[in-house]
């Protein structure tokens, strides 16, 4: 596992801080954001790919999220010990991402609009706006808004030569890939998947868009305490970027060559709501649906389930529709099951929210220790579960997690991970 994230450039560090409670929220460093309606994200801080990889100039016109994805992909890789491993058919090792946009050459779009626009007519000099976009826009980096350009450098740049493929089903999508790489592992179509996601939309289009939503928070006096998932006074979302990538293995061949194995992919789970651009389904039948999908994949009972790492965003809608998809699935369960969010440290990171949540899954049932939702002070009556309150909790004897991922447009994604029993 590898993962770039606002608590760390590391699994090790992203767990820690998770465990302590601590905030990645901060103000926005990315751009002058002093006039948006919100003014702070969870940003990825002090990143230098030189850390992480030999030649870090081959990803100069890269966006971050490719940035993102190739450090974590060296750490996740390399824990598998995979990296020029001469071992194994390289044909046989694939990608699967859940990889936002990547470049959003904001600055030079709105310089060469202005340049070009002629205000006695009320228009743009189309001409005049062609000639300097050919000369200020760079080929190489207009190149890397396209989506599947992050898996295509990480299959070159890791020799990974297996199937190449990138899903955008915006929250859900690196939950998405995460169980359509185990799919093909189980039909056989590859043995290795380099599986996860990378993303970042803190940029002018990506605030001002979530803005007019009005889906992010906009506690502006105190950014470490605005994402409070399940908390009444929730006011929406904080928005993060970072990259979770994970190594998926068939069974008998990471027995074969001797890898050590964190955990199985047991459960996966997918439905559509749809419903509505943004919102959930009010009756929760989409996100129930997934979770009884997962369920139903694994062989596993709700009694069998843990804790679950909840999508939880800190929207009044989402909060609302999964406390009561789960309620709804796990019946007298559900009081029982710990459940808590690692958005309410780590922000949303989109698309590569669900793989980041996994790692940290499966962390959590690994070190007997369950992350806490911070910053929940006033309890809803309509999202009343054990949210692991504000302090992690251990628990030795997790052997199954189940994972929520629930994205804009109704797409639902649900993956349980389970103890690897040798």
């Amino acid at each position: 596992m590898g993962a770039i994230t606002p608590l760390g450039h590391s699994v090790e560090d992203l767990f820690q801080a998770q465990v302590e409670g601590r905030s990645g929220v901060g103000p926005i460093q990315a751009f002058d954001a002093r006039r948006f309606p919100t003014t702070f994200a969870a940003q990825v801080k002090d990143f230098d790919l030189g850390r992480f990889v030999r030649d870090p100039q081959r990803w100069a016109n890269s966006g971050v999220n490719s940035r993102f994805a190739a450090a974590a992909a060296q750490q996740a890789l390399a824990d598998a010990d995979l990296l020029d491993n001469p071992k194994v058919d390289r044909t046989r090792i694939g990608v699967y991402l859940g990889s936002g946009e990547g470049i959003q050459d904001f600055h030079h779009l709105v310089s060469l609009v202005a340049q070009s626009y002629q205000a006695k007519t009320g228009r743009i000099d189309a001409p005049a706006f062609t000639s300097a976009g050919l000369r200020h826009f760079h080929p190489g980096r207009e190149y890397e808004q396209e989506l599947h350009t992050t898996p295509g450098h990480l299959a070159a740049y890791f020799d990974l030569e297996g199937p190449n493929y990138n899903c955008l089903t915006a929250c859900a999508a690196s939950s998405q890939a995460i169980g359509e790489a185990t799919e093909m592992i189980r039909q056989g179509e590859a043995e290795v998947m380099l599986s996860g996601g990378a993303h970042s939309m803190i940029h002018p289009f990506g605030v001002t868009g979530f803005n007019l939503l009005t889906a992010l928070s906009t506690y502006n006096a105190d950014p470490q305490r605005a994402s409070r998932p399940f908390d009444r006074n929730r006011d929406g979302f904080v928005l993060g970027e970072g990259a979770g990538m994970l190594t998926l293995e068939e069974l008998e061949h990471a027995r074969r060559r001797g890898a050590h194995i964190y955990a199985e992919v047991t459960g996966y789970g997918s439905t559509a709501d749809a419903f509505r651009v943004t919102d959930s389904h009010p009756d929760g039948r989409g996100a129930i649906a997934c979770i009884r999908g997962a369920l139903a994949d694994s062989g596993l009972s709700p009694a069998d389930v843990g804790y679950i790492n909840a999508h939880g965003t800190s929207t009044q809608v989402n909060d609302k529709v999964e406390t009561l998809a789960i309620k709804k699935v796990f019946g007298e369960e559900a009081k029982r099951v710990p459940v808590s969010s690692s958005k309410s440290m780590l922000g949303h990171l989109i698309a590569a929210a669900g793989a980041v949540e996994l790692i940290i899954s499966v962390e959590a049932m690994r070190r007997g220790v369950l992350p806490p939702t911070i910053n929940y002070e006033v309890p809803d009556p309509d999202c009343d579960l054990d949210y692991i309150p504000n302090v992690a909790r251990e628990k030795k004897d997790v052997r199954h997690v189940l994972s929520n991922s629930f994205g804009f447009g109704g797409q639902n994604v649900s993956l349980i991970v389970s103890r690897f029993e040798g």
